[in-house]
């Protein structure tokens, strides 16, 4: 064996000496610059708009609870009744509820990420939020990643962390709405739009609203803003691309991650052909971006994820499929204004909501309203106060 060492064949211990005669000694590398820390303005810029945006779309969330209809009823334009807050300040007050609470879910989601790329020495943006002219007066919210993730455990933590925190904040937001909620039939006659039930939803329905129909069941705004925190979950777990729920994918299989993600792309298109039509838009961006961007691959990629993370990835299964729905918004046609015409087009648009209208106001108090009509005195005046 000392032989084998002298000659140097790789069988035995090579002399440090040796070592140090073959191989000149390594200079002292420079340090490893910190990274230089980034203005915060721009995202408190965004924040701050975001809210004022979010505001005057919550105004017209608390209007249309107040007046016992569903938001954005009548002939008037959606985007008429958020501008209209803007000229009257005041009436941004009423949008606090679901502002807030919107807000608070948006930004729990960012955070959650935040901290997994702290604990990970990742760097990371600070949360920037997107105010936009919409029906929920944002688009969200992203950080943006500085440094490469380095191993699946990372990767895995750093996706899953945003979808589980804001799931948590979305929960007993959707519970608290739904039972703080109001019974109106008919609320839901002159709705330009009209939104989804994700099986969450049905799950507190029949909790806190057992026999109520979900066509009766008109949302608080705090509700709105939790149905809009699950939508965004379901949206960000998709296990499409660089998502949330492309990114857990590429940490359990990163060599199915293309196939995966070009094949749920092209089935959100499909599902926008038989269901909602934004599924397809959807689809069309995710397939150009999967087959544009490819998943940044990790230093890494040899490290097996711990069984504890599976049953997580199993965790996030469930949470898409309690916030997921094929029909997250529906947009009704103008009609005529009779009674019968909307009632049949209501009915019309989507399986699982039917128009009732002229249930006394025995049917808000009572748990089932169907009996509390039949044994009603008068049908017909519907008052809330």
């Amino acid at each position: 064996m000392s032989s084998n060492a002298n000659e140097g064949n790789g069988y035995g211990r090579i002399p440090v000496e040796v070592l140090d005669a073959r191989f000149a000694p390594m200079p002292d590398l420079p340090p490893i610059p910190r990274p230089r820390r980034r203005p915060i303005w721009p995202a408190l810029i965004l924040f701050v708009l975001t809210v004022i945006s979010t505001l005057a779309v919550g105004s017209e969330f608390a209007r249309s609870y107040a007046q016992d209809v569903e938001p954005f009823s009548g002939d008037q334009n959606p985007f008429t009744t958020m501008v209209y807050p803007l000229e009257h300040p005041k009436l941004l007050l009423l949008g606090v509820p679901f502002s807030f609470t919107l807000l608070g879910i948006l930004l729990a989601h960012e955070l959650g990420h935040y901290f997994a790329c702290k604990i990970y020495g990742i760097d990371v943006s600070y949360p920037y939020f997107i105010p936009a002219p919409t029906i929920f007066g944002t688009f969200g919210a992203f950080i943006r990643i500085r440094s490469p993730i380095t191993t699946r455990r990372a990767l895995f933590d750093v996706g899953l962390a945003g979808p589980v925190v804001g799931f948590l904040l979305a929960v007993p937001a959707m519970a608290y709405a739904i039972a703080s909620s109001k019974i109106v039939p008919g609320a839901q006659e002159h709705a330009a739009l009209l939104f989804g039930n994700p099986p969450l939803m049905h799950v507190f329905m029949r909790l806190f609203r057992p026999g109520v129909h979900p066509a009766w069941l008109l949302l608080h705004p705090v509700g709105r803003a939790a149905w809009m925190g699950l939508f965004a979950t379901a949206l960000n777990l998709l296990p499409v691309w660089q998502l949330d729920g492309g990114h857990i994918l590429f940490s359990l299989a990163s060599e199915r991650h293309r196939k995966v993600s070009l094949a749920v792309s092209l089935g959100l298109v499909a599902m926008g052909i038989y269901c909602w039509q934004g599924w397809a838009v959807w689809g069309v961006i995710l397939v150009i971006l999967s087959l544009r961007f490819r998943h940044p691959p990790l230093l890494d990629r040899w490290e097996p994820l711990s069984p504890s993370r599976r049953m997580w990835a199993a965790a996030a299964a469930l949470i898409f499929l309690l916030c997921f729905t094929p029909w997250p918004v529906t947009v009704l046609q103008d009609s005529d204004d009779s009674p019968q015409t909307n009632q049949a087009r209501l009915a019309g648009s989507t399986s699982t909501i039917t128009a009732v209208s002229g249930i006394s106001f025995e049917a808000q108090k009572s748990r089932q309203p169907l009996s509390a009509c039949e044994s009603a005195a008068r049908c017909g005046d519907f008052n809330t106060n």
